[in-house]
């Protein structure tokens, strides 16, 4: 393994094991566990039958960009190749897309790089869903979040700042326009790439039922936050804040290996901007983190044990 690869394993662990201490020092390991004690679990199990929705859409909905290609995979080995992903990705950082890809490739005959080409177009889809959410999350918390950055920029200085982005992404627009080498002509193809994969998703068969399971998964994505927050007694979350919560902690995981010792701490953060008190706010995320990490590892493995099972005739 070359240092490459050792380092974007090593970094994320590294960072996550870093944030793991931080939010112990807000809250004390022993009273941690508290909060565990303490939690109404029955809104807990609710927030993960949600995520396990999302789940099972996510691995609906991929037969959609399959089809096209001639393709009609198991639904049940979507589902675990889908619940595979997420279990490699907590040890691997973007591993599960390769492993979900060779899944697929190992047990419908699905060549790899179409597989994964496929997953790519998904994660187009989301990255649209999740600028959605976040539109959404300013419409709800403008004036929040107009007044937080008041409080703590210069307005001067942001109004400085956007000119000089506008001025930058239109030099930059017109450099990769007129670019035919180097970085610049790379950059070009890849949003064009980009722009035709959204495009293309939009152009196929079955449009509309891609679409509304995308939105059903995002829609339980944040159910699941939701549900979760009456676990905690006393824990009152407006929506606004419910929204904000559920980003910060989508890009800890992003950031880290599934989340470790970053979701906490970023949801707790988020949670302390309405007012919640941090050892409240880092508990939640602490609950949040647990089930849904706890999810994926006990469904994840039991699906990578029941895959050769299932697939012993083929």
């Amino acid at each position: 393994m070359d240092v490459k690869k050792i380092l974007k394993i090593a970094i994320p662990l590294g960072l996550g094991g870093f944030l793991v201490w931080y939010s112990f020092t807000i809250v004390p390991p022993k009273e941690l566990l508290e909060y565990f004690k303490g939690a109404n679990y029955s809104w807990v199990f609710l927030g993960l039958f949600f995520g396990l929705l999302s789940h099972l859409s996510r691995a609906y909905r991929w037969k959609y960009l399959l089809e096209p290609m001639g393709y009609k995979p198991d639904f049940l080995n979507s589902v675990m190749a889908v619940l595979v992903a997420y279990l490699v990705n907590i040890f691997i950082p973007r591993g599960g897309e390769v492993s979900r890809a060779a899944v697929m490739a190992n047990y419908e005959k699905i060549p790899f790089e179409k597989g994964f080409g496929t997953i790519v177009a998904e994660r187009i889809a989301d990255l649209v869903m999740m600028l959605i959410v976040i539109l959404i999350t300013l419409f709800f918390q403008f004036d929040f979040i107009y007044n937080l950055v008041v409080e703590n920029f210069d307005p001067v200085k942001i109004f400085l700042a956007i000119t000089a982005l506008t001025i930058g992404i239109f030099l930059f627009k017109r450099y990769l326009k007129n670019a035919t080498t180097g970085i610049g002509f790379k950059l070009k193809n890849f949003l064009l790439s980009l722009s035709e994969g959204v495009t293309s998703i939009f152009k196929m068969k079955n449009k509309w039922p891609f679409i509304l399971h995308t939105i059903f998964i995002w829609v339980m994505y944040v159910a699941m936050f939701w549900a979760t927050v009456p676990a905690i007694e006393g824990l009152t979350v407006p929506f606004g804040g419910v929204l904000v919560g559920f980003l910060a902690g989508g890009f800890a995981i992003a950031a880290t290996n599934g989340g470790l010792g970053a979701y906490p701490a970023a949801v707790g953060a988020a949670l302390t901007l309405f007012g919640i008190a941090s050892k409240t706010a880092v508990a939640f995320g602490s609950v949040m983190w647990a089930a849904q990490t706890a999810m994926i590892i006990i469904f994840g493995g039991l699906a990578f044990l029941l895959l050769p099972v299932y697939n012993k005739n083929k």
